[in-house]
């Protein structure tokens, strides 16, 4: 393209070439054979982080007990699980007291369902951002997936009190507990990654993803131990990736039960969540502005 005349008929030069500092932007396609650009996101982590303390103040704006739902959500629970399955059920607890059990389970288990919420309908909820500025797409279900950590950091600190009550002292197997921790952040990004871009084509998925949490918390270690479950099917039950998370963090914290085989693949579907949903989000990007 010319440059514009100035009032004698000559060219006048570029911004760039009046000023050496002006920086210069070029807009190339990403590449889709790499699922994150760690270095753009690393450019736009104020972003991220603006997103995810939004999320943390819509999430207790206009409540009257603001972050003590942190608190009040896994303690009613706990309490339900431990009348129904605890004491009439009488599910053992692999010789721990039932209502630190099933707080130890449940701790991980609503960072990730909650981060799996969120993320969902990340797309759907900052449509109006998305539409008129540039910014990596992958910002806002990984905001979506972080937020919940101020509930977990709040809910922790009961569990240790509770810990304390029952004279359950950690051990060095806590210094694991963050192992686990990134394995229950990236299970939820795996599948939040999925679920956000489906959700932008099908709205469906955002009304389905309570009923599959529902599922997906029973058939995983939450209210019973994976000893329950027969030798012969543990390896399959390890396909679940939120196995090898829930029974890592009551390993860590509470020291019951051994590390097996069946985490080891639970790992290694966390990992394959992750890659192929990074790959699938990144595969559908260049669409979103477009049909969201």
């Amino acid at each position: 393209m010319p440059h514009p005349l100035d009032p004698k008929g000559t060219p006048c030069p570029s911004p760039s070439s009046q000023d050496p500092r002006v920086p210069t932007l070029v807009i190339r396609p990403p590449r889709k054979w790499v699922p994150v650009d760690l270095r753009e996101l690393w450019a736009y982590r104020e972003l991220i982080t603006s997103f995810t303390l939004r999320d943390v103040k819509l999430r207790y704006k206009q409540t009257g007990l603001g972050i003590a739902w942190a608190v009040l959500q896994p303690l009613l629970t706990m309490l339900i699980f431990t009348v129904i399955f605890g004491g009439l059920a009488k599910i053992p607890s692999d010789g721990v007291p039932y209502p630190l059990f099933v707080l130890a389970a449940l701790l991980p288990w609503m960072l990730f369902a909650e981060g799996l919420t969120r993320s969902t309908t990340s797309m759907i909820s900052n449509a109006n951002i998305m539409t008129k500025v540039y910014f990596p797409r992958l910002i806002m279900p990984l905001s979506s997936i972080i937020s919940p950590l101020i509930d977990f950091a709040v809910s922790f600190l009961i569990l240790m009190a509770m810990m304390v009550y029952y004279g359950f002292m950690p051990t060095i197997n806590i210094v694991f507990l963050p192992v686990f921790l990134l394995l229950a952040l990236a299970t939820s990004l795996g599948v939040g990654l999925w679920l956000s871009a489906l959700n932008v084509k099908y709205r469906d998925f955002q009304y389905t993803v309570p009923f599959l949490i529902q599922i997906w918390m029973f058939a995983s270690p939450v209210v019973y131990s994976s000893s329950l479950v027969p030798e012969s099917l543990r390896m399959v039950f390890g396909l679940n990736p939120m196995t090898g998370v829930i029974e890592g963090f009551r390993w860590a914290l509470l020291g019951s039960g051994t590390p097996s085989a069946m985490v080891l693949v639970s790992v290694g579907m966390v990992i394959v969540l992750l890659v192929t949903g990074m790959f699938y989000f990144r595969r559908m990007e260049q669409y979103y502005a477009d049909i969201v």
